[in-house]
């Protein structure tokens, strides 16, 4: 299938490994400009190289998404760069686990800041360069916990049903300017925060692709996607098995 992005341009947060950085090779081998940013710069290098193989021009910046300043910084970079902004990937790491009565206010203000804010700041700057445009697509990344909780991860439980219900309501407020809004929900995936998990026994069981998660991202962010918006789409392995 052809996507129907090649050309665009794409910005990917917290982007350097795991399900950012699968999500960013996968738009780079639909032919898009990807701007990619993370913490490290020694594995921001190897995911440009990666993405550069997959097909895509590439620009990588070191940054911390969770600084209130960052998401400005990295879309005026991106459209100062590529001179346009059509595609956002909003990704940022997940919080440390502990039970709904251990987390103090300060490992839910930090919650709260990087998984919910962030992505509530980087839309609100992405959006003006795709009206611009009249196309745009959003993608945040969050977790399958916003359809059934995990009970050893509550700061992650509240903070990415917070933000679902921000997203939702914010891809019917743009409806009707040619931009989609939509969550990518992964289950448990083969990445280092699954791995650590499982290590320490908080979770057991199969692990998925993260190449395959990027594809799915991937064409949340196409042309065809276009009639998708306000979606949830989880991307588990059947791990969640209510009805809604």
């Amino acid at each position: 299938m052809d996507l129907g992005i090649a050309g665009r341009v794409a910005l990917v947060t917290a982007s350097s490994k795991g399900l950012g950085r699968a999500t960013a090779v996968a738009l780079g081998g639909e032919g898009c400009k990807v701007v990619i940013c993370a913490r490290g710069e020694e594995a921001l290098g190897q995911a440009a190289a990666a993405v550069e193989e997959a097909g895509g021009d590439v620009l990588a910046i070191v940054d911390d998404v969770t600084d209130p300043e960052a998401p400005a910084r990295l879309v005026a970079s991106t459209v100062e760069h590529f001179g346009r902004l059509d595609i956002l990937v909003g990704n940022a790491g997940g919080p440390p686990p502990g039970r709904a009565l251990e987390v103090s206010d300060d490992d839910v203000a930090w919650a709260v800041n990087a998984n919910f804010t962030t992505s509530v700041r980087l839309v609100r700057e992405a959006v003006p360069h795709m009206r611009s445009g009249g196309w745009g697509r959003v993608c945040l990344i969050t977790s399958s916990s916003i359809k059934q909780p995990i009970p050893t991860l509550a700061l992650s439980n509240s903070a990415r049903t917070a933000l679902w219900a921000w997203a939702k309501t914010a891809a019917q407020d743009l409806s009707g300017d040619g931009i989609t809004v939509n969550l990518a929900c992964p289950g448990p995936h083969d990445t280092d925060r699954m791995k650590a998990l499982k290590e320490s026994g908080q979770f057991t069981g199969p692990l998925g692709d993260p190449s395959d998660f990027g594809k799915v991202v991937a064409f949340l962010c196409s042309e065809p996607a276009r009639f998708v918006s306000g979606a949830a789409l989880q991307v588990d392995g059947a791990g969640v098995v209510g009805l809604l």
